[in-house]
C-alpha cells in the first residue's frame, strides 16, 4: 500500500556545527587520492584515471547527473613529440526554475599533481610520489561533499549547477580550457559564475579561507549576507586583494565569464613531498566545504545574482522579483521556506486519482505578492498532472496575505517563483 505525503525540505542546508561523518569523509577522500597508488595522479597517468572514476563514482553515490562516462571526458594534450591523455568528469544538478535553469554556476576542481620524484636511499635510487594532499585533493574532496550537500537541496536550486572534475590543471589549466573550447553554449552569457576549489586544507591563522574574484566585492558581498541571514557559520572568507596564483579559473575569467576561487592559499609544502594528508586540516575543511555549500546555493536562488541599484519604477504596475527588493517580502515574518512548510504542505492534499496511477513529481507554481500583501496572478510553470496543479493552485491562492516587499521604504509588487514537491511514500 501506499501511503501520500509532501515532501518538506527546508531552504537552508540545515547544518549545526563539525559533522564527524563530514570530517571522516573527507579524510577518506584525501587519504585516497594522496595514495601511492595514484603515484602523484600526474596528467595523462594512471593516477589521474583512477581519480576521476573515484570522483565520477563519488558524484553519481550523491545523485549527480553525469554527463561525462565514468572514464571522464578525454582530450589530449601534445608536447612537441609526446601526446598525453588527460580527461575532466562532469556532472550537473538541473535548477527548478524555467526561465533561471538554463543559466549555469560552474564548480570545479583540479584532480592532478606533480607526479613523482627520486631520491636516494643506502645507495639506492627510489621513486616516490607527490601526495598533493592541499594540491589539490582538498579541493577535489570539497567538491564532492559541497556536490552531496546540495543534492541534498537540489529542490531549491533555481540555477542549474554544473561540477567538473578538471584534468591536467598543473599543464596550464588545459582541462577547464578543453571544458570551455568543448562546450560552446557555455559562454558569459549562460555561465553566470564559475568557482575555483583549490588549495582548501591548510586553514588557519596564516593560511586563512579567502576568496579572489574578479566579480565586484559588492555582488559577492552581497551574496554572503544572504549566506549569513540564513545560517551561522564557524568559517567565514575574506577577500584576498592582490596577485593570485593560477588556477582552472583563469580560462573562465578570460572569456568573460564570472569567476571566484575558494582558497586557504599556498602553503609553504606546496609543490614538495612534505603537502601529505597529515597536515590538513580537516575540521577547517569540513566548515569551508558547509560554508561553500552555502553560498552556492545562495547564488543558485538569487533572481539577479549582480545587481545594480534598483530604482522604483514610476509605473505603479511594476512587478520586482524578490532579489530587486531592499527588504524581501516575508510570510508571517519569515521566508519562503517557512511559507512552504506552515502552510502549503499543511494544507495540501495529494489526490486520490494522483495516487491510483502512482503521480509524483515537482509542480513549480508563480504569484505576486500586491503591495497590500495579497497573493494575485497564481500560475503554474511547469504542467505535472492536472489535480496535483489544481491542488497547489486551490491552496497558493487561498493564501493569508504576506508583508509586501519594499524598495526604497516603499511597498512593491513582488513575483515569487516556488516549487512544490509530491511524493510518493511506500508505508
Amino acid at each position: 500500500m501506499k501511503k501520500a505525503i509532501a515532501i518538506i525540505t527546508a531552504l537552508c542546508l540545515c547544518i549545526q556545527g563539525f559533522s564527524q561523518r563530514l570530517n571522516t569523509q573527507l579524510r577518506q577522500h584525501v587519504e585516497y587520492l594522496c595514495s601511492d597508488a595514484m603515484a602523484g595522479r600526474p596528467a595523462g597517468s594512471q593516477g589521474e584515471r583512477k581519480a576521476a572514476e573515484y570522483l565520477y563514482s563519488a558524484l553519481s553515490r550523491a545523485d549527480i547527473t553525469m554527463i561525462s562516462k565514468r572514464s571522464g571526458d578525454e582530450f589530449r594534450i601534445v608536447n612537441g613529440k609526446d601526446t598525453i591523455t588527460s580527461r575532466n568528469v562532469i556532472g550537473i544538478i538541473e535548477g527548478y526554475d524555467p526561465v533561471l535553469r538554463d543559466e549555469y554556476i560552474v564548480v570545479g576542481a583540479h584532480m592532478d599533481n606533480i607526479g613523482t620524484y627520486s631520491v636516494t636511499i643506502d645507495g639506492k635510487k627510489q621513486t616516490r610520489a607527490f601526495a598533493g594532499a592541499d594540491c589539490n585533493a582538498s579541493g577535489v574532496a570539497a567538491l564532492i561533499e559541497v556536490a552531496d550537500m546540495l543534492s541534498q537541496n537540489a529542490i531549491f536550486l533555481r540555477r542549474s549547477v554544473i561540477f567538473v572534475g578538471f584534468g591536467a590543471g598543473e599543464r596550464e589549466m588545459a582541462g577547464s580550457r578543453y571544458f570551455l573550447s568543448s562546450n560552446p553554449s557555455l559562454t558569459s552569457t549562460s555561465v553566470k559564475m564559475m568557482i575555483d576549489l583549490d588549495m582548501l586544507g591548510r586553514g588557519d591563522a596564516s593560511n586563512p579561507f579567502q576568496i579572489y574574484t574578479s566579480i565586484s566585492h559588492s555582488d559577492i558581498s552581497s551574496i554572503m549576507a544572504h549566506v549569513k541571514e540564513n545560517e551561522s557559520y564557524t568559517v567565514q572568507p575574506t577577500f584576498f586583494n592582490g596577485t593570485f596564483f593560477s588556477s582552472d579559473y583563469l580560462p573562465f575569467q578570460t572569456a568573460g565569464i564570472p569567476s571566484m576561487v575558494f582558497s586557504t592559499g599556498k602553503s609553504k609544502e606546496y609543490h614538495t613531498a612534505k603537502d601529505t594528508p597529515d597536515l590538513i586540516s580537516y575540521e577547517n575543511l569540513a566548515a569551508e566545504a558547509i560554508y561553500i555549500a552555502a553560498f552556492i546555493k545562495s547564488a543558485a536562488i538569487k533572481d539577479v545574482l549582480y545587481p545594480s541599484k534598483t530604482v522604483v519604477s514610476t509605473e505603479p504596475d511594476r512587478v520586482y522579483s524578490a532579489s530587486d527588493c531592499d527588504v524581501r517580502p516575508q510570510f508571517f515574518h519569515s521566508d519562503e521556506s517557512h511559507y512552504l512548510n506552515s502552510w502549503v504542505y499543511k494544507y495540501l492534499n495529494y489526490p486520490q486519482d494522483a495516487i491510483r496511477e502512482g503521480v509524483q513529481g515537482r509542480v513549480t507554481v508563480s504569484f505576486i505578492i500586491e503591495k497590500d500583501g495579497s497573493v494575485t496572478n497564481v500560475k503554474i510553470e511547469n504542467h505535472l498532472y492536472d489535480s496535483l496543479d489544481d491542488e497547489v493552485l486551490r491552496v497558493v491562492k487561498v493564501s493569508p496575505k504576506w508583508i509586501p516587499g519594499e524598495i526604497d521604504g516603499k511597498k512593491v509588487r513582488t513575483r515569487i517563483v516556488l516549487p512544490v514537491e509530491f511524493r510518493l511514500k511506500s508505508r
